[in-house]
């Protein structure tokens, strides 16, 4: 259980090496490689089933570690339950593999006494894929689900320094990607830049999902005064999971999509894309990014 990497043997191709000789004075022939067989350090990739009070809801290809925060992330960020007080319990199910040993890969969510159960509107019609939390959505109307924590009149301001240094700070605390360069981040920081809770995924929603569920264990739903940095592009479902988090900022390394920026401008939060090195754009509520 909770297992996120793998050693696998591989064949790693590459350019010969330089072993000329003084008396040959010449290299290896030109197009010539080396084969090199080679353990390889990969990043676990599994599916995990996400039960409401025994009901089947979503099935993630994630990667395996914090799955219960996973779990109660994705309830908070569709709208099932609005804070911890909302979840009963959360436990894995007997799910086996061949030689009949838990694969710790279906997990069930109990409501509390008294909390409606999902919609159909949340249901996912296919498995969601490590690349869009979207896919299998019924419709476009089921994503924008009203939060609870609306980041409105958070009066956060934060410091341009602040936010072109995220990126560092998210890459060097990264140690799963270290080994495997395989894996998605996301961070969560305070106003001024500092680390609260770090976590890697092969899917990028997961990676927030998981955020949002340590949040939701710690009691610090709605996340007021905090700034969530992605590694990868500001797509519309995660500036929608960090809206219902009431996260009001977010900034990310690569681009937002369209549907992102209007979705951020929407809600009240402030959303910076390409931040890299000394500049970054800013997509939506500027007003609180200081000098």
């Amino acid at each position: 259980m909770g297992r996120a990497t793998t050693r696998m043997r591989i064949l790693r191709i590459g350019p010969a090496a330089q072993e000329a000789t003084a008396e040959a004075g010449s290299g290896p022939s030109e197009g010539a490689h080396s084969v090199d067989p080679r353990p390889d350090t990969l990043v676990v990739e599994e599916p995990m089933e996400i039960r409401v009070n025994g009901t089947p809801l979503a099935v993630t290809m994630r990667t395996p570690g914090s799955d219960v925060e996973l779990a109660q992330g994705f309830l908070l960020t569709e709208g099932v339950v609005a804070g911890r007080e909302e979840i009963s319990v959360a436990r894995y199910c007997n799910s086996v593999d061949e030689a009949g040993r838990n694969t710790y890969n279906v997990l069930d969510i109990a409501l509390a006494p008294g909390v409606p159960e999902p919609s159909t509107g949340v249901e996912r019609n296919f498995y969601t894929t490590s690349s869009c939390g979207v896919c299998g959505k019924a419709s476009l109307d089921a994503i924008r689900t009203r939060t609870r924590h609306s980041p409105v009149g958070d009066p956060v301001r934060i410091s341009t320094d602040t936010i072109l240094g995220l990126p560092g700070k998210l890459r060097e605390a990264q140690k799963i990607f270290s080994s495997t360069g395989g894996l998605h981040a996301a961070g969560l920081f305070t106003h001024d830049g500092e680390l609260l809770c770090l976590r890697e995924d092969v899917g990028r929603h997961n990676a927030v999902d998981k955020l949002v569920g340590w949040a939701l264990e710690n009691g610090r739903i709605p996340l007021q005064g905090t700034i969530l940095m992605v590694s990868g592009r500001a797509s519309f479902e995660l500036v929608q999971k960090a809206v219902m988090a009431g996260i009001p900022a977010m900034a990310a390394v690569s681009a937002p999509s369209s549907l992102a920026v209007d979705l951020a401008r929407e809600s009240g939060m402030t959303l910076a894309g390409f931040v890299r090195g000394e500049t970054m754009n800013i997509y939506a509520h500027p007003e609180r990014a200081e000098e």
